[in-house]
């Protein structure tokens, strides 16, 4: 038996015109899967008839991955693949598996020869890489940093010490809501020459996507708080 195909399904990254930001072979693929693996139903659905999707919800099959899905759990998730059915890996902002969990089932996926098919879509990462006006040839993406003050600030250090012994764009986020405790840390532990960019809501009305030195940013008045942030350093 042929086994189905595993689709990485991106999402929007805000609240976008579905169309700007997916090309039309995501949609195509999303009307004709009936199994989904998600990380919240609720936003899944949601963003499933945003994109047009008409099929009773009733009679779709949704896998839910989250933090509280056991490893154990994933080959059942891979079960309709492996009985030659589509499944789609649905992110719940942005591109699967870039900051996004998913990584353990395509890993799985592959072991098990199901082919995986990553379909385009906007990455907050990326996007606020290519805008940076940093070292896209060099980068590294770090996640969360720590959320402990003292902690943080001396995760800062390192990276400010990497960006320079490496010509290296250093890329991390924050929760939105820690994000004004993030741009604290940074104005206060980076040098005052050091580069560092603000990518905000991207893709949204209001994004804001800025490139200065630190010292610039100390005079700058932003609010970040509860705004989706990816932070970029270079030196």
């Amino acid at each position: 038996m042929k086994k189905g195909n595993l689709y990485l399904i991106p999402s929007d990254i805000g609240n976008d015109k579905l169309t700007d930001v997916l090309p039309q072979k995501v949609f195509d693929v999303i009307l004709k899967t009936e199994v989904f693996i998600v990380e919240n139903l609720r936003t899944a659905r949601r963003f499933l008839r945003k994109a047009g999707f008409s099929q009773d919800f009733e009679k779709i099959s949704f896998h839910l991955l989250d933090k509280h899905t056991k490893p154990e759990e994933y080959q059942a998730y891979l079960s309709c693949c492996l009985q030659g059915q589509d499944t789609g890996l649905l992110s719940e902002a942005g591109t699967p598996c870039i900051a996004d969990p998913g990584s353990a089932i395509v890993n799985l996926a592959h072991r098990q020869n199901i082919r995986v098919i990553p379909l385009v879509g906007p990455s907050s990462i990326l996007l606020s890489l290519m805008a940076s006006g940093f070292n896209g040839q060099n980068f590294c993406f770090h996640g969360y940093l720590p959320i402990k003050k003292h902690e943080r600030e001396n995760k800062l250090r390192e990276l400010e010490k990497m960006a320079e012994a490496q010509n290296q764009t250093q890329v991390f986020i924050e929760t939105p809501y820690r994000n004004m405790q993030m741009l604290e840390s940074i104005l206060k532990t980076c040098n005052k020459k050091t580069q560092l960019c603000i990518a905000a809501n991207i893709s949204l009305e209001n994004e804001l996507i800025k490139s200065m030195q630190v010292t610039e940013w100390k005079k700058a008045k932003v609010d970040l708080h509860k705004k989706p942030t990816v932070y970029l350093i270079y030196v």
